[in-house]
């Protein structure tokens, strides 16, 4: 049988650019071009590609140990779960690899504390989540996908979960029973196109919780680590939940690092041997992770995604205004956009792709998702002269795509 064209597995479509250097918040092919990256690896870059003390935490570690199986402690795991529970206002840290396995973990940790804590009895236990919502592709997590192109053709599917739209705090209320050991959400969700939630529904989510006994668990995998203006984007409301899961930005860019941290009592229901990671904490992870912990620890940075973000949000408010968008919705530096129905490539309706394509013609690198919704999630060490050049090229490519 002749060898296929490529030997990878074609789960990604993505655009024509192969990327052989980065730094900052500029990426080089293998031709010479550069491209600003205003994706920044799903919030994984939020500090820009290579970062200087980060890549210097890593090559110091490099050094002297990477991996420790966890049948040994090391000289890093301590002082990591103190940076980022310190960092976060949280009692405890689960260190894991990737964001999947954080929320994996944070679902089994919520119904091993529904059982043990609140009695409630495994075949009845629930966890209430919201439509639209993006947490990893592991069996058990797009089980509770409504994305068909997450979830379709990978059943049978893990029972235990209740639907509810995103952002009704009435319908949330209603979800929540006896019967319920968490609610799971994004404070914002990003895959699904940076929907920003109304005012005060988070916390009305911690009321619900509180109220009902259950615990509340938000994923800032995405939105955590500066991107939304704060540490975590439940600081906006002033909301603190009981478990939060962190991933992405946690690793510099450089290693996956996750985590979920949260309070000591209901992560206390983990003994050994009930949950593990050969690489969860690893001396390499906790060196970066400690590292970004550092950077974040004055507040500097998300000052900056909040004034930056200030800029960002300006520019998309003229686009709509003058109808090259639909809608445009920010939170921090981080913003989903809409094309308008009157953009056209090659005689039919432009959608995200077209615009990303155009973006990459101009220079910028950007992603699109759930047809006609661009994402853009700069680095939150962008430059502000990148930033405007960027979104100058988006205006220019949108004025292309509505000639």
């Amino acid at each position: 049988m002749p060898a296929p064209a490529s030997r990878l597995a074609r789960n990604y479509a993505p655009l024509p650019v192969t990327v052989v250097r980065a730094e900052g918040a500029w990426v080089e092919d293998a031709d010479g071009a550069r491209y600003l990256d205003l994706l920044a690896g799903y919030s994984a870059l939020n500090f820009g590609h290579r970062h200087p003390d980060l890549v210097a935490a890593a090559r110091a570690q490099l050094g002297r140990s990477t991996l420790v199986s966890r049948a040994f402690d090391h000289d890093l795991l301590e002082p990591f779960a103190a940076a980022a529970t310190d960092l976060t206002s949280t009692e405890m840290l689960l260190p894991m690899n990737t964001g999947a396995e954080a929320v994996e973990s944070a679902i089994k940790v919520a119904r091993r504390w529904g059982a043990q804590v609140r009695g409630v009895p495994a075949e009845r236990a629930t966890i209430v989540v919201a439509d639209g919502n993006f947490h990893g592709r592991t069996t058990t997590i797009v089980s509770f996908s409504t994305d068909p192109d997450a979830r379709e053709g990978y059943g049978p599917y893990t029972p235990g979960f209740r639907h509810v739209p995103f952002g009704d705090a009435e319908e949330l209320a209603d979800a929540v029973d006896d019967d319920t050991v968490a609610v799971l959400l994004e404070p914002v969700q990003g895959e699904a196109g940076v929907v920003v939630p109304p005012a005060g529904y988070l916390r009305a989510a911690r009321s619900i919780t509180e109220e009902a006994g259950a615990l509340l668990v938000l994923d800032e995998i995405q939105s955590g680590l500066g991107r939304t203006g704060a540490t975590l984007a439940q600081d906006l409301e002033g909301v603190r939940a009981d478990l939060t899961t962190l991933g992405k930005a946690l690793g510099g860019g450089i290693v996956p690092v996750s985590a979920v941290v949260g309070r000591a009592d209901v992560l206390g229901v983990l003994t050994p041997g009930s949950h593990g990671s050969t690489f969860g904490g690893n001396p390499l992870a906790c060196a970066v992770g400690i590292a970004v912990c550092e950077l974040l620890a004055d507040g500097t940075i998300q000052a900056r995604a909040t004034r930056l973000g200030e800029l960002l949000g300006a520019r998309l408010d003229a686009l709509v205004a003058d109808g090259l968008l639909a809608r445009a919705r920010r939170i921090g530096l981080w913003a989903g956009i809409d094309l308008p129905g009157g953009l056209t490539v090659d005689g039919r309706r432009a959608d995200g792709h077209d615009l990303c394509v155009a973006l990459a013609r101009r220079g910028v690198l950007a992603k699109d998702t759930h047809g006609a919704t661009v994402r853009l999630s700069p680095p939150l060490t962008i430059d502000e002269a990148d930033l405007e050049a960027a979104l100058d090229a988006l205006r220019a490519a949108l004025v292309e795509l509505a000639a």
